[in-house]
């Protein structure tokens, strides 16, 4: 059976003084759903997103990502799954000024040990994918919020992750332009990517296929659940491993 590309068991994180952000959370993405996960400020979103991202780890319970069981994997190992496995993209864009869309783009590829060329020609084909082709020679300063976030998704996407995770993805942009954003999602689920959107904002949620609703670290509402499949723990292999 094809694991999860997201698997959390009985998912737990507590915080110095007793402050319980997650609180046993199941949770099973499969690979090409595009999902939202929403609540308020205070719901355990943004330390899931922090656990799915292996930016911090567990404090009890499963998470896997990828196949991987993150609690069986070294920091060196962690950095390799995030690099080769996960997308990021963030309310802000994050993009280096006085560098081009397209050194921005080959930037994601840094820590992969692809060379400049090729990391130029993926840039090139992840803006194309975008749709913004066109802007490949422009700098950061010279695009407008919109396409600033463009050049962020195909940041995220250069790699060829199994997972993007979008953290309030539209958060920064007028309206149109983050219509423009989601309808690019849309589009990189229905090519067969895997996406997460967290966000507080409940319209882009109901507007996703499937929506997990957080509330006090747990979840309340999942309009598309999936039982966990049984299985043991993966041993950390050596793709993942420096």
């Amino acid at each position: 059976m094809t694991p999860a590309v997201i698997e959390l068991r009985a998912a737990t994180k507590t915080y110095p003084g007793g402050v319980h952000a997650l609180r046993g959370v199941d949770l099973r993405v499969e690979r090409g759903e595009l999902t939202a996960i929403v609540g308020p400020s205070g719901s355990g979103k943004s330390t899931l997103l922090n656990l799915l991202g292996t930016l911090d780890r567990a404090t009890s319970g499963e998470v896997r990502v990828a196949g991987y069981d993150v609690s069986r994997l070294s920091d060196a190992q962690l950095s390799a799954l995030r690099a080769r496995h996960i997308g990021f993209v963030f309310q802000h864009f994050h993009l280096a000024p006085g560098r081009s869309a397209q050194d921005n783009v080959a930037d994601g590829l840094l820590y992969g040990g692809t060379g400049l060329r090729e990391r130029r020609s993926r840039a090139r084909t992840a803006l194309e994918e975008v749709g913004l082709g066109h802007r490949i020679g422009h700098l950061a300063h010279q695009l407008s919020g919109g396409e600033k976030q463009r050049v962020a998704i195909a940041r995220a996407l250069v790699g060829e992750p199994d997972l993007l995770l979008a953290d309030e993805p539209t958060g920064a942009l007028d309206t149109v332009s983050g219509a423009l954003v989601m309808n690019l999602i849309r589009d990189l689920h229905a090519a067969g990517r895997t996406v997460c959107v967290i966000t507080h904002d409940h319209d882009i949620a109901d507007s996703l296929p499937r929506r997990i609703r957080f509330r006090d670290g747990e979840i309340v509402d999942d309009s598309g659940a999936v039982p966990a499949a049984p299985g043991s723990p993966l041993e950390p292999t050596e793709e993942v491993t420096r």
